[in-house]
């Protein structure tokens, strides 16, 4: 794996929106939080473009995530938002370019599509964490929220347990891997493409939200259906919510998780505050990690150099 290098005060940060359009308020004001600890910002080129859903067109956006990768000056790059779109210029990323000039990538949600293409085609360790204009514009943010870019000043190594909030074992066991995944949805939509997810002996992160219930099944059974599950190590369970169920349990995925995931053997925690929620912990993807589930502990291995 290739990591990062650690930020420094007075460093360049750039900020793009490879998918969904950020609000401009927003993304201003969260900037201004980075400012505040230290940074200069560098907004991409076309990160307020707008074309209905997207955030421009793909090739717009494709060219803010290589003019921030090919600039020396900029030493991380920042999503402001997910939504949906980075998939639709995956296949034309100039993954030498990336490899050539190695930083901090750091976003989720539809995120998820970058971190296994950069990863898998680069070896480049990313981070799954809380964005710019949809989570970190907010007077109150959480403080964990918030202390979590400090995995990016210096290495760090993290550890989750019950003193963040309580976790569930679905499985017994321990195994360590590296730490790979993101949300279900993109997951899924990269099996039988050249960026398909590769679990094997992999530590498989997953979280959603605004899933119904039958759509995690169906998603769950097709990871399965492919062998990504059984190729697995363990499993780490973010959030996953779903506001629109009918009644309880409707928006009931207990029994989901441990129909595909409790029988394999493999050690399964549920309940981590990882994905669309806050707290958001944030987490390096493509480090090594260890999964106690006995212990309800989370080890994971600095994410930069």
């Amino acid at each position: 794996m290739i990591f990062p290098e650690h930020l420094n005060e007075g460093d360049t940060i750039g900020v793009i929106s490879p998918a969904g359009p950020a609000d401009p308020e927003k993304t201003t004001r969260a900037a201004d939080w980075l400012k505040s600890l230290g940074f200069q910002i560098r907004l991409g080129r076309h990160i307020f473009d707008r074309a209905a859903y997207l955030a421009g067109t793909d090739e717009a956006r494709l060219e803010d995530v290589h003019t921030m990768f090919a600039d020396n000056e900029v030493k991380a790059i920042v999503c402001a938002r997910g939504g949906y779109g980075s998939a639709r210029f995956v296949d034309k990323i100039d993954f030498s370019l990336i490899g050539a000039h190695p930083k901090i990538f750091w976003g989720y949600s539809d995120i998820t599509y970058l971190h296994t293409a950069i990863r898998q085609e680069t070896g480049l360790v990313t981070f799954h964490g809380p964005m710019l204009a949809s989570d970190m514009a907010e007077d109150d943010v959480p403080m964990l929220s918030k202390q979590l870019f400090s995995q990016l000043f210096q290495p760090i190594s993290l550890r989750y347990d019950e003193s963040i909030g309580p976790l569930t074992i679905l499985s017994p066991g321990s195994a360590s891997g590296y730490l790979v995944g993101g949300n279900l949805s993109l997951l899924v939509s990269s099996l039988g493409t050249s960026f398909e997810i590769d679990t094997r002996r992999k530590l498989l992160l997953i979280e959603d939200v605004d899933e119904a219930p039958y759509r995690v099944d169906s998603m769950l059974n097709q990871l399965r259906l492919a062998g990504k599950l059984a190729q697995a190590a363990g499993f780490v369970i973010g959030n996953f919510k779903y506001d629109k169920a009918l009644d309880d349990e409707a928006g009931n995925f207990d029994p989901i998780f441990e129909h595909y995931l409790g029988n394999l053997h493999k050690p399964v925690l549920k309940g981590l505050m990882i994905g669309h929620c806050q707290p958001h912990f944030a987490v390096p993807l493509g480090t090594e990690a260890l999964l106690d589930a006995d212990r309800k502990q989370l080890w994971i291995q600095p994410g930069v150099c």
